[in-house]
C-alpha cells in the first residue's frame, strides 16, 4: 500500500487541488494526515514543503519532538501535520479544522477515532472539513457501516442516502460524493449487501477458512458482520447449512418456523417476551412447568399466533406450544436466534404496572398481531380482524391507539392521513380518526378519560415498513392521559405520557411537529 501512494506525484496533485477546492484558505487551515506509514507519511511532508506548504510528520522515529511538534502545530507554524496511527486516540487538539483520510480504513472504529480528532468545538473554527481520498478497495471493504455510522438510524438505506445526496443528514453537516467516487461507493454497497442466497451458501461453505469458531448463528453473523434480515427475509439458517453441506434436515413446520422468524420475530424487540420464549424451550415447550401466571399465558398465545398465525381448530395452547417444540433442529434455530436478538437489544424496557397481568413492557416493540393477544381481543378460539387506528377492550375498559408517524399516500387514504408527532419528550398530538367529534361517544370517552378511569396505551411506529421492507412492529410508548383537544371530526388530543419517548423514536417523532 504504501508502494502504491507513494509511487508518483499524481495522488498528491489530487490532494492539493481538492484542498483548494474544499477549504477556504489551504494555506491557513490546521490539518491532520492519517498516512499508511511511516515512508509514507515522510513521504507527504516532502511533497508539501516542495510546493511551499508548512508541514510536519509526526512518527514513532521523531516522537521525542511531540511536544515542540505540536506546539507548532497549534500555533499555526505548521499547517499540515502527517502522522501514523498515533493521533487515533488520547490526543486533544480543538484547532485541527481539516482531516485528511489517505490511507483506506478498515477498522470502522478507527475511522471514527480518527474523525473524532478534528469534532472539537474551538473558538473561530465554524466547521470541520473532512477529505477522504477514496482509493480502489477490494470489494469486501465495508463502505456501507462507515456512512451508516455517519448518518445515523434513517429508514432509508445507506444506498439511498448516497443516491439522492444524503437528505437525512444532521443539522448544518454535508457529504460531497465526487462523481466517480460516488459510482465506485454504490457498486461497493450494492455488491457487498446483495445477499443472496449463492453468496450465503459460499460463505458457509467458506466460514472455518476464516476462524475456528464453532459454525452458529451468532459466529457466522459476527464473522461475516451480517444481520438477522440478511438471512431470515427469504431464509433460514438451517436451509441454508443444508444446501451448503447437502445435509437433510427436520423440515416437519417449516413455514411456520420461516415466517416466525423472518416476518414476525424480526420486527419484535423485548427482552422479556423473548427470554420467556427461551424458558419455554428450556421446559420442551410445556406451560405447566412455567409459573401460572396471566402475563405467561398471554404471552405464551403471542408465541402461538406467530407461529400459526391463527386459531387452529382443536389445536389447544399447550397442545400447539408442545407441536412446535417438536422439530428439534429449528428450536435449536430459535433458540440461537433469540440470544441474537436479546444481545442487539440496546435500550432498557419498564415495566407496566397499571396493569398487573399485561405482558408487554414500556419501549419495546412489537407487531399489531401480539398487542392484540395482550389486549384481549385474540383469543385461542378467534383472532381479531383490527386493522383501524385504534383497538379497545370494553371489558377491560382500556384502549390502544396505533400511530405511524411517516404517512404515504401508498399506504394511506386522504381521510386516513392524521396529523401524530411529539410536542415534546412526554407530551404527545394525536388526531382521531375523522368521524370522530367532542360530542360522540368515542370523543367523549377521551375527554372525560380520567373520570371513568378508561386506559388509553399509545403503540407508535416510525412508518408502515422499515427501509429493508419488513413491516414494522410498533413500539410500547406506555399509558397517556388527556390533557387537551381541538377541533372536531377529527379532533386533535394532546396526551401526556407517563414515560418520555424512547431516545431512538425521538428524532423521528418529533421532526414530524416542525415539518
Amino acid at each position: 500500500l504504501t508502494n502504491v501512494l507513494t509511487a508518483n506525484d499524481f495522488r498528491v496533485r489530487d490532494i492539493i487541488q481538492n484542498l483548494q477546492s474544499y477549504t477556504k484558505d489551504f494555506k491557513e487551515v490546521r490539518a491532520i494526515g492519517f498516512c499508511a506509514s511511516i515512508k509514507h507519511a515522510k513521504f507527504m511532508k516532502q511533497k508539501f514543503e516542495k510546493i511551499g506548504l508548512a508541514a510536519e510528520c509526526l512518527t514513532s522515529e521523531n516522537s521525542i519532538d511531540r511536544v515542540d511538534i505540536i506546539h507548532r502545530f497549534k500555533t499555526k507554524k505548521i499547517n499540515y501535520l502527517f502522522v501514523v496511527d498515533i493521533f487515533n486516540e488520547g490526543i486533544d487538539i480543538p484547532e485541527i479544522d481539516t482531516v485528511l483520510f489517505l490511507r483506506p480504513t478498515e477498522s470502522l472504529t478507527i475511522f471514527l477515532q480518527q474523525l473524532g480528532r478534528g469534532l472539537r468545538l474551538h473558538e473561530g473554527k465554524d466547521a470541520l472539513t473532512v477529505l477522504d481520498f477514496v482509493g480502489q478497495a477490494r470489494k469486501e471493504f465495508d463502505y456501507e457501516n462507515k456512512f451508516r455510522a455517519l448518518i445515523g438510524k434513517t429508514n432509508t438505506t445507506v444506498q439511498n442516502e448516497i443516491e439522492k445526496d444524503f437528505p437525512n443528514l444532521p443539522l448544518g453537516s454535508s457529504i460531497v460524493l465526487e462523481k466517480q467516487a460516488k459510482e465506485y461507493i454504490l457498486e461497493n454497497i450494492r455488491h457487498a449487501t446483495d445477499m443472496n442466497k449463492r453468496k450465503l451458501i459460499r460463505l458457509i461453505q467458506n466460514f472455518q477458512n476464516h476462524t475456528k469458531l464453532p459454525l452458529n448463528l451468532k459466529n457466522f453473523l459476527r464473522i461475516y458482520n451480517l444481520e438477522l434480515k440478511h438471512i431470515y427475509k427469504n431464509h433460514t439458517f438451517n436451509s441454508l447449512k443444508s444446501e451448503a453441506f447437502n445435509k437433510e434436515y427436520d423440515t416437519f413446520n417449516f413455514d411456520n418456523y420461516k415466517s416466525m422468524l423472518g416476518k414476525k420475530w424480526i420486527v419484535t424487540e423485548s427482552i422479556q417476551y423473548f427470554k420467556f420464549i427461551l424458558s419455554l424451550i428450556e421446559v420442551k415447550f410445556d406451560l405447566n412447568q412455567l409459573e401460572n401466571k396471566v402475563s405467561n399465558r398471554l404471552m405464551a398465545l403471542m408465541l402461538y399466533y406467530d407461529f400459526y398465525q391463527g386459531p387452529i381448530l382443536n389445536l389447544s395452547l399447550q397442545e400447539g406450544l408442545k407441536q412446535m417444540g417438536e422439530n428439534r433442529d429449528f428450536v435449536s434455530e430459535m433458540k440461537e436466534y433469540l440470544e441474537v436478538k436479546i444481545d442487539k437489544i440496546g435500550f432498557e424496557e419498564i415495566p407496566f404496572v397499571e396493569m398487573p397481568n399485561f405482558p408487554l413492557q414500556i419501549h419495546a416493540r412489537y407487531t399489531r398481531d401480539q398487542v392484540l393477544v395482550a389486549l384481549g381481543l385474540s383469543t385461542i378460539e378467534k383472532k381479531s380482524s383490527n386493522r383501524e387506528g385504534v383497538a379497545e377492550n370494553k371489558d377491560l375498559n382500556v384502549e390502544a391507539l396505533f400511530v405511524n408517524l411517516k404517512k404515504s399516500e401508498e399506504d394511506f387514504s386522504p381521510t386516513t392521513m392524521y396529523d401524530d408527532y411529539a410536542i415534546n419528550e412526554t407530551l404527545f398530538h394525536w388526531q382521531s380518526q375523522n368521524q370522530t367529534s367532542p360530542e360522540s361517544s368515542k370523543g367523549l370517552s377521551y375527554i372525560l378519560q380520567q373520570k371513568n378511569k378508561k386506559t388509553i396505551l399509545l403503540f407508535v411506529r416510525e412508518s408502515k415498513e422499515d427501509s429493508d421492507k419488513f413491516t414494522q412492529g410498533y413500539v410500547f410508548i406506555g399509558p397517556a392521559k388527556y390533557v387537551e383537544h381541538e377541533g372536531s371530526k377529527p379532533m386533535s388530543i394532546k396526551w401526556k405520557l407517563k414515560e418520555s419517548i424512547p431516545h431512538y423514536l425521538w428524532k423521528e417523532s418529533a421532526k414530524l411537529s416542525v415539518g
